[in-house]
């Protein structure tokens, strides 16, 4: 791997050190670049035919590049608008009924949490937290659904191994995919909804979910529309694709599509493991600085998130953003993030750690 030409590819590094990929990645010059001649072919030709084919290619090309990513087979992912979409997809699929109980951990992102408390309000559903590392063992005789983080967005833990129950699991896999390796097999897990904005560095509004091939009949399409459809002139006799498509979100652009298969191209060429390996080691070395410096770091896995205490974690990244350095404050836990990747170097940690 060459980590000066991986570097190379982002702008926003000529100025900033950006360490926030867990909210949204840098943008690569080739995604702005690919936008911008989709932009202008739509603008010349008119969005007709021509762009809506374009479209429905590239969201083919980026199904088999998501499937790739995640271990799995292109007619078990959906092109989904962000990982909350997948999250909500699968509870209105699932069909659950008062009394049934989701387990989940605590400390979720409120992205996993706002549909868990829609489906306790709407089904009567209950939902139980416990911890994360304690979650594999603390399914009962009434848990339906395990949702949970793959990566938490708090502290970088891992999920504990899942690949034993008998039950349904549905991974938030906003800090997973792109930053770590992702085997939805070996994960244990029957779906796994996903960010394309994160660790993927494409646009804003593309994400996936990954469902199990013995759920693909299993898990209702709530509300299929005309992407979603195998026929779709046959009216209301019209019937959902047979695969991960009939959760496809109901519109995506071409220019959208475009920007995420341009950004996974520019991170492919540097290769998956080698990405992920180099996120993990500057992460680690960022977190060894900090608490030789005396700060307190979040319990943390070999993941690409690095959280501290901070006494005022607000007016700390604001100023930090004012030095050029970009990270998150946690809202409600007194922690700061730095989010890194394999585009960052040993310059960005030393900023980040001089601003401190």
């Amino acid at each position: 791997m060459n980590p000066p030409a991986l570097r190379a590819q982002f702008p926003v590094f000529e100025r900033l050190a950006f360490l926030n990929a867990g909210t949204c990645g840098p943008l690569p010059r080739a995604a702005v670049r690919v936008a911008a001649e989709v932009l202008d072919l739509a603008a010349d030709e008119g969005r007709a035919t021509a762009y809506f084919k374009r479209m429905l290619d590239l969201r083919g090309e980026l199904r088999a590049g998501y499937a790739a990513l995640l271990g799995a087979q292109p007619d078990d992912v959906a092109i989904t608008t962000c990982t909350s979409e997948g999250v909500v997809r699968v509870l209105a699929g699932l069909e659950l009924q008062e009394g049934d109980e989701i387990l989940t951990a605590i400390g979720e992102h409120p992205g996993l949490l706002g549909p868990l408390a829609a489906a306790r309000r709407q089904r009567g559903v209950t939902v139980r937290e416990v911890p994360l590392a304690q979650i594999a063992g603390a399914v009962s005789g009434s848990t339906r659904l395990v949702a949970c983080s793959h990566v938490s967005w708090i502290d970088g833990s891992l999920v504990p191994d899942l690949s034993g129950l008998e039950i349904p699991v549905l991974l938030d896999g906003a800090q997973g995919v792109g930053a770590v390796g992702v085997d939805v097999t070996a994960l244990g897990c029957t779906f796994y909804a996903g960010s394309g904005q994160k660790w993927l560095c494409g646009p804003v509004g593309t994400g996936m979910l990954w469902v199990a091939p013995q759920w693909r009949e299993r898990l209702l399409a709530p509300g299929p529309t005309y992407l979603n459809l195998a026929d779709p002139a046959a009216g209301l006799d019209a019937a959902p694709h047979p695969g991960a498509a009939r959760h496809d979100a109901s519109a995506q652009s071409a220019e959208a599509a475009a920007m995420a298969m341009a950004s996974l191209a520019v991170l492919a060429q540097f290769g998956w493991e080698a990405v992920h390996e180099r996120a993990a080691t500057l992460a680690r070395a960022l977190a060894d600085e900090l608490e030789q410096r005396g700060l307190s770091v979040a319990a943390r896995d070999s993941t690409t998130l690095v959280s501290w205490q901070d006494p005022d974690p607000p007016a700390t990244r604001e100023r930090l953003a004012h030095d050029g350095v970009i990270v998150r404050d946690l809202p409600g836990t007194g922690l700061l993030r730095a989010s890194v990747g394999a585009w960052n170097d040993e310059s960005d940690l030393e900023r980040l750690l001089s601003a401190l």
